[in-house]
């Protein structure tokens, strides 16, 4: 791991060659993870058709948890981390840990409303995801999302329950006495290991896990009942036939669209999993997980606040035309030709010699 190859051995901090490589390094960390989550959320609020789909309106409230990370959790850290010392009080280290919890909590039950609209856009019929999936309901989801994480991170963290029981250990690791150095130490007992771990990670992994193990299920079957009915319908003359075009772009279009979700959550459970099985090994064995290990797992995980605006680019065509305009300030090249042309199959026919167009 990256951290393991730079972090000296010896307990004299950092050389000015390692203080270089790393500061790049998180440097460019941060500054991916603030722009690429500025251009999710601008391309969603000046793309119309962005705006128009419910999903986006969880991946815009996502963007804003990441952006949040990477503006008031990772550059603290980073500080900590280069100059092997916490200088800003225990009263803001418990505050920016608090923040930290919270927003790494908040990512994830984002992505889990993510799995839950896909499964009623896809698995249930149209009229039930729009009963569901009301304006109403999105509210009260994502707020939810950052309602629920505040009960592991601020509440618990202020008042010390996660301290309960090892108070001694985080305050002989709080300071060292070699160095004369202050570190902004989150330890955590076994109750609030497992609690803070089952909310934040494995329940809401477990949803998303079923989620898209049904919408695999569903876009495969709807694939095997299209095949059958074009193979029915299919002409005598041999021409090409297109009885159920539409239905095949529509299953098509969502199955993509649930596989680059399935994509940004397998990104993030890779970053995030490590971290939260971490999390509940070591108090039971003793804490005795090294430091370096810690900290990689740790920035592993920040790493996913900048990975997500790039899986979008490159695997979402609205998006990606929703970044090419924006940087490329409103080139025309890159706007839609028509709603319609995008949407809606069509067939020709000819009557008294004209060729008309049907949609």
């Amino acid at each position: 791991l990256f951290f393991s190859c730079v972090l000296p051995s010896s307990s004299e901090g950092f050389g000015v060659a390692e203080k270089i490589v790393l500061l790049t390094f998180i440097s460019a960390v941060i500054l991916m993870a603030i722009l690429g989550n500025l251009l999710v959320m601008v391309a969603v609020c000046r793309d119309r058709q962005l705006r128009k789909i419910k999903t986006n309106y969880f991946i815009v409230s996502l963007a804003f948890a990441d952006l949040l990370v990477s503006v008031l959790v990772m550059p603290f850290g980073a500080i900590e981390l280069v100059q092997d010392n916490w200088i800003y009080g225990e009263m803001f280290c418990l505050v920016r840990t608090s923040l930290d919890v919270l927003l790494t909590t908040a990512s994830i039950l984002h992505l889990c409303c993510i799995s839950l609209d896909r499964y009623y856009a896809i698995c249930c019929q149209p009229l039930v995801y729009r009963n569901k999936m009301t304006p109403l309901r999105i509210a009260v989801m994502l707020g939810g999302c950052w309602v629920i994480p505040t009960f592991i991170s601020f509440l618990p963290i202020m008042q010390g329950w996660n301290s309960i029981g090892i108070i001694d250990l985080i305050q002989q690791r709080q300071f060292n006495k070699a160095s004369n150095s202050t570190y902004c130490i989150f330890m955590v007992n076994k109750p609030y290991a497992i609690t803070c771990s089952v909310v934040a990670f494995y329940i809401p992994f477990l949803l998303m896990v079923l989620a898209y193990y049904r919408i695999y299920v569903t876009a495969r079957e709807h694939a095997r009942q299209i095949q059958v009915l074009q193979r029915a319908g299919a002409p005598a003359d041999g021409r090409q036939h297109h009885p159920d075009q539409h239905s095949t772009h529509r299953m098509k279009t969502e199955t993509k669209a649930a596989k680059t979700l399935c994509i940004i959550m397998g990104c993030f459970c890779l970053c995030w999993a490590p971290f939260f099985v971490t999390n509940i090994v070591d108090p039971f064995i003793n804490y005795t997980v090294p430091g370096k290990l810690w900290t990689a797992f740790l920035w592993l995980g920040y790493i996913n606040s900048g990975l997500n605006p790039f899986l979008y680019a490159f695997l979402n065509k609205s998006f990606r035309r929703a970044f090419l305009i924006i940087l490329c300030c409103g080139d025309e090249r890159y706007r839609r030709p028509s709603i319609l042309g995008q949407t809606v199959p069509c067939s020709t026919t000819t009557i008294n010699g004209s060729t008309h167009v049907l949609r």
